[in-house]
């Protein structure tokens, strides 16, 4: 791949003068294609969009809300339809010297990850308050090829982007597959003559405070339940019916170093929870897009939380997540029990009503008991792993287990089995593909 051919990619953020010195100086030496992943509120935007149309082969692409570096990258690699090598660049850098792009490009040999500055982290993805066992790459400069970067983990939101993928190559022992260049480092550490390379950290840490992984959530409570049983060993988790984002905060409070993914039917909670995931798709999960099955590739986990009474079709969904994964894959499910006793009540003097307050609710399109939840895992390629029943601190279902009792050994059944299965308000479980 010649030189001049190679795409540059940067994601910016709410900072239209370093994006103006970083094309400027660019384009002194390199008329590379770049393309500016944006993640700058609109306003500042609008502002981004304005200098990058003063460039020669420069496309922006503006997402109208804080994307973060990590996502941004892992978008590019997804969307833009790139092939062999690509160089990634902090929105804060200034080209000094023509001729980076060469050595670069001379130290990255067929088959390898990428090139650039590497430093050792520990396996938080931090070099403080002491370095650990990780050679971490840093994605502020450095070279890839592309077809290996998508065999690997991609960039995800944290602060140390690449931390999973460099997490996965040296658990795997192929450390090898990336190289430090010491120009690069000397370089991002403030050498007083730069080799090729001026990089004053002006970025979003520094003008910001942060990397903004701790906003607000909005209001509202996490099921418990629901987040104890969500494996803490998961690589890529996707959410559907991910709400406001608040269950992924919780979940990445415990757990930062994944790739998280919502999905969210009502655009206004969609964008609510986008400060919390990854990246989060604004459609129907039955109706899934072209980018959304690119994205699911490799999921090792699906929470499904509430989800399934609300669907025509569960089953068509648990079918679909089998055959998108891989044996292994986990899916976590909570349902609300249709057998509850004060269903069961209601239902003995024909009070069906379907209310918020009730394990039966308005937007339910399909009721579950245990026993029918465990025929749609086994029906759809599953085996529960694990799980448990929420029972409430409800006194007043002792005047009503004696009836449930009664009619159930009237119809033959066993009446303490009945007892028990009505006690649970929703049931959550852990099941695995088998």
């Amino acid at each position: 791949m010649q030189t001049n051919q190679i795409p540059v990619i940067t994601v910016s953020y709410n900072s239209p003068d370093l994006i103006e010195a970083l094309l400027r100086t660019f384009r002194q030496f390199y008329s590379n294609k770049v393309y500016v992943i944006d993640g700058s509120r609109p306003e500042v935007a609008t502002q981004i969009g304005a200098i990058a149309a003063r460039f020669p082969d420069v496309e922006f692409i503006p997402f109208g809300y804080n994307i973060h570096h990590g996502p941004g990258m892992t978008w590019a690699v997804h969307n833009l339809n790139l092939q062999g090598q690509a160089l990634f660049l902090d929105s804060d850098v200034e080209i000094v010297k023509d001729g980076f792009l060469e050595t670069l490009q001379a130290e990255l040999e067929p088959g390898m990850w990428g090139v650039g500055s590497t430093q050792r982290v520990n396996e938080r993805g931090y070099d403080e308050p002491e370095d650990g066992p990780i050679h971490y790459l840093h994605p502020a400069c450095m070279l890839v090829n592309l077809d290996v970067m998508r065999q690997w983990p991609l960039p995800i939101k944290h602060g140390a982007p690449n931390i999973q993928t460099m997490l996965a190559l040296n658990y795997s022992g192929n450390a090898h597959l990336y190289k430090h260049v010491q120009w690069v480092r000397e370089d991002f550490e403030g050498r007083t003559t730069p080799h090729y390379i001026k990089h004053p950290w002006q970025g979003t840490v520094k003008r910001t405070g942060g990397y903004h992984y701790d906003m607000p959530a909005p209001d509202g409570s996490v099921d418990p339940y629901l987040l104890h049983f969500v494996p803490t060993d998961a690589a890529k988790v996707i959410d559907v019916g991910c709400g406001n984002g608040l269950f992924a905060k919780a979940y990445r409070a415990r757990h930062p170093i994944c790739q998280y993914l919502g999905v969210e039917l009502d655009p206004q909670l969609a964008d609510q929870a986008r400060p919390h995931c990854d990246f989060v798709f604004n459609m129907d999960i039955t109706k899934p897009t072209k980018q959304f099955d690119t994205y699911a590739a490799g999921a090792d986990c699906w929470i499904l939380g509430d989800v399934l009474t609300s669907l025509p079709d569960p089953w068509a969904l648990l079918r679909d997540i089998r055959r998108r994964s891989a044996p292994g894959t986990r899916v976590v499910v909570s349902v609300r029990n249709a057998q509850h006793w004060s269903v069961q009540a209601r239902l003995a003097v024909g009070d069906l009503h379907y209310r918020d307050d009730t394990p039966v609710r308005p937007h339910d399109l399909r009721l579950f008991t245990r026993a029918t939840l465990l025929d749609l895992l086994r029906q759809t390629g599953f085996e529960l792993a694990t799980g448990s029943p929420e029972v409430r601190d409800e006194p007043a279902r002792e005047q009503w287990l004696p009836a449930i009792r009664a009619l159930a050994a009237a119809g033959g059944n066993d009446p303490e089995q009945a007892a028990q299965d009505a006690l649970a308000w929703q049931y959550v479980c852990v099941a695995t593909l088998v």
